[in-house]
């Protein structure tokens, strides 16, 4: 799934990488807790938080993650988005909460079935 489908399914905001949104994902990750994303290796993923502080980069940075949402409308101040941009990653932001957004992602094709991941789940 393309980013761009990602910012219409959730009804997103771009916030950083407009110009980026061409950019492939095959799974959504979605955590508030920066050491399960630590323990969720995979490619190709967007992750789903409602933390909005440079950890969340930094850990993004870490995993190769190219592109986060923040979700419940959280604002992010602009330190956090200088350091995304500076990383060239894909923020976007959305109203929805992390369960919703991650229902509609996976309802709309985001399955994880593309991934080349070990010991994903089958559906």
């Amino acid at each position: 799934m393309k980013l761009k489908e990602v910012k219409e399914i959730l009804n997103a905001e771009v916030l950083v990488g407009e110009n980026r949104l061409d950019r492939e994902v095959f799974l959504a990750c979605g955590s508030d807790l920066m050491s399960d994303v630590l323990a969720f290796v995979k490619e190709k993923v967007v992750l789903l938080t409602g933390l909005v502080n440079p950890q969340v980069i930094r850990t993004a940075e870490m995993m190769d993650i190219k592109a986060i949402v923040f979700v419940r409308g959280k604002k992010v101040s602009q330190d956090v988005l200088d350091l995304a941009e500076s990383k060239n990653m894909v923020i976007l932001a959305t109203q929805y909460p992390l369960y919703i957004s991650c229902g509609l992602l996976y309802s709309n094709g985001l399955t994880g079935k593309e991934a080349k991941v070990e010991g994903s789940y089958e559906a």
